[in-house]
């Protein structure tokens, strides 16, 4: 897992978070981080084009190894977690059309993976990112939860392959 780039997404329709990272060792290499957003007063069919568009430019600048993404969270609003499966969505055919291969991780353990608690609040799942970052500023919320992914399949790429050679 040593040079693996790993592209974090957090994933919506209006604004898409992505952060991209490298894990050598017990260290994480940031690369890029950033969010992109598309039109609120748009409808979502044109809203996805822009996500798509924008993810696209991504996947083209840094040619990740891995996506990593957010799944959905259900509980509060059906409809929003249904409209951010559509984002899901583009994000998964992007990365499947680019060969790369997918891999999903709750919230709950992307919050735990990063702070040590699944509940944690937004705020603190950005001040760890930037501490173990070390980023001069705090990402911006979604970007900060994509690096957070990203972390997150680093950390169990990296578990995975400790056992291995255990």
């Amino acid at each position: 897992m040593a040079d693996t780039l790993v592209l974090g997404i957090d994933p919506g329709s209006h604004r898409l978070g992505y952060g991209l990272v490298i894990r050598r060792g017990n260290k994480y290499v940031h690369v890029a981080h950033g969010m992109v957003k598309a039109p609120s007063t748009a409808l979502l069919p044109e809203r996805l084009r822009v996500i798509a568009d924008g993810l696209e430019k991504v996947l083209a600048a840094h040619k990740p190894d891995v996506v990593a993404l957010e799944q959905a969270f259900v509980s509060r609003d059906p409809h929003a977690a249904l409209v951010i499966g559509h984002a899901r969505g583009v994000a998964m055919l992007l990365a499947a059309r680019a060969g790369l291969t997918v891999v999903e991780y709750p919230p709950a353990v992307v919050k735990r993976s990063v702070t040590g608690n699944g509940r944690a609040e937004k705020a603190q799942v950005g001040a760890m990112i930037q501490r173990m970052l070390g980023l001069a500023e705090p990402a911006q919320e979604d970007a900060a939860d994509a690096l957070a992914v990203a972390i997150t399949h680093a950390n169990a790429t990296g578990l995975a392959a400790l056992l291995k050679r255990a």
